[in-house]
């Protein structure tokens, strides 16, 4: 059975991941059909880097990823373009709901930002208050 897992590489404590089809009596970081991809969870917007078309063609083989694999493909929209393939939808209606879901995707990350900054600005604001009462 093939599937679509992550295999481990980079230095000690900053690990880069391959995503890889392998079959699945094979060792994690041990022989692999085909790269489809890479993923960083290093820098703050984390990394993901996916060739579509060969993720696609391996789904449709029957290649079952892993659930660390699905949620990347998730949060990459690679999921939902194989459901609305595996639905019928036309071309048309998949890059439409690939593009509001994109949308989303953006908007979510500017609020996360946001969200951030404002824990920041606060935390600032209580240890001044501290420091004058103390």
């Amino acid at each position: 059975m093939v599937k679509l897992r992550l295999k481990r590489m980079g230095k000690k404590h900053k690990p880069i991941y391959k995503i890889v089809a392998a079959d699945s009596r094979s060792p994690r970081d041990g022989k692999f059909i085909e790269a489809v991809g890479h993923y960083n969870p290093n820098p703050d917007p984390m990394e993901v880097k996916v060739d579509t078309e060969r993720v696609m063609h391996w789904l449709k083989t029957g290649a079952i990823p892993t659930t660390t694999v699905r949620s990347l493909f998730r949060s990459e929209g690679i999921l939902l373009r194989w459901n609305l393939e595996k639905r019928g939808k036309t071309t048309q209606e998949i890059e439409e709901a690939l593009n509001n879901f994109n949308s989303g995707k953006t908007a979510k990350l500017e609020r996360a930002k946001a969200r951030k900054q404002r824990r920041k600005e606060n935390k600032a604001k209580r240890d001044a208050e501290a420091k004058q009462s103390a």
